[in-house]
């Protein structure tokens, strides 16, 4: 592998081992099911820019390959991701977590009905590329197609108006096929129970524990920001086991009034690719049953930038929510449906998920 600089994470600048042209003889079989099928070329490199993923390692594979009877060559573009393999604390706190397994059922089951309800309603809406391969033994694997050569990419700026409308409405699509399944059968989804807070050691790390301790402390070091210090004072030490009952709600302490859908759990700019206005979603390893507030609060921190926080937030949650209850009404949902003021109401019962979601990234 040629990339060899800080502009990549340092565990996928070497190619794996077992990574190379026999493997791919393997995935490119199954996937394409073509005869005599023979691997010409394999190159491998880094799949994502430095900080963009955490809880993965991904490398995009180019294979050039023939068949028999063909004519020529032909080149697919793939990305892998596995789990990391060189020893610390990253292989330690994911080697043992859930997060494949999680990510394996979102795109093979639970997505693809979501977008099979919605397309029977009129909707061809597509959520995210698709999984051609995936294992969880002798190693946690994952294999989608390119979305890159499709015109798809991360943006490195942020969201204008128009594709924050675009990544709200598929999030508000998803979540009422979602309430609406749950509320038919509010047990169907129970596989998906895990979470950020379920990682092995993750609620340990100095970047959960001490962020907000470092945040008040900045506070008090400002002279005109020193004013606001005591309004945070009394979330220190509290903030992180009300983020945790917050994730867990729906499986430790379910609220009768609360709007819970399936959650994407990690729902930030660099897990959306755009061409032009249209997006697909990345990364489900966090995704899980939980109320709806989670997702767009991670939203409003993680996706929105400054201005858009404090001038456009209102109208693109309203947006948000009207793409919601719209959907309901398409795919058929008959109770009552819900409505804005509670919405609100949980939105503002949940209020400190903000600057929880503000401090969750390591």
């Amino acid at each position: 592998m040629s990339a060899n600089n800080g502009s990549y994470n340092s565990d996928e600048l070497d190619t794996p081992e077992w990574l190379g042209p026999q493997f791919m003889k393997e995935v490119l079989d199954q996937h394409l099911k073509l005869p005599d099928l023979k691997i010409i070329d394999a190159k491998f490199t880094p799949a994502s820019a430095k900080g963009d993923h955490y809880a993965s390692v991904m490398f995009r594979a180019v294979v050039k390959y023939e068949t028999a009877g063909s004519t020529g060559s032909s080149t697919i573009s793939l990305i892998i991701k596995t789990m990391p393999e060189a020893d610390g604390l990253k292989k330690d706190m994911l080697s043992e977590s859930h997060i494949f397994k999680t990510e394996i059922a979102m795109y093979t089951e639970v997505l693809p009905k979501f977008e099979r309800i919605l397309r029977e309603a009129g909707d061809d809406i597509t959520f995210c590329t698709p999984c051609i391969y995936h294992r969880l033994k002798p190693r946690q694997i994952m294999i989608f197609e390119d979305l890159l050569p499709k015109g798809y990419s991360v943006l490195r700026r942020d969201a204008n108006i128009e594709e924050l409308q675009v990544a709200l409405s598929k999030l508000a699509k998803w979540h009422a096929v979602s309430f609406k399944l749950l509320k038919e059968n509010p047990e169907q989804f129970d596989h998906l129970k895990y979470d950020l807070t379920t990682i092995p050691n993750m609620m340990e790390q100095d970047f959960m524990t001490k962020s907000l301790d470092h945040f008040i402390d900045m506070l008090g070091d400002e002279e005109s920001l020193k004013p606001y210090q005591k309004y945070f004072e009394p979330m220190r030490g509290k903030l992180n086991q009300r983020y945790v009952s917050a994730v867990r709600e729906y499986r430790e302490n379910r609220q009768s009034d609360t709007y819970y859908v399936v959650c994407h759990g990690d729902f930030h700019l660099r897990n959306l690719m755009f061409k032009g206005l249209d997006c697909m979603l990345l990364d489900f390893q966090m995704s899980h049953v939980g109320s709806m507030i989670y997702d767009i609060t991670y939203a409003v921190y993680m996706l929105f930038d400054g201005e858009v926080q404090r001038n456009k937030k209102d109208e693109l949650i309203y947006y948000y929510f009207q793409t919601f209850l719209k959907t309901l009404q398409k795919i058929g949902y008959m109770d009552k449906l819900p409505s804005l003021i509670e919405f609100r109401r949980q939105m503002f019962k949940n209020r400190s998920l903000g600057k929880l979601c503000g401090n969750k990234n390591p």
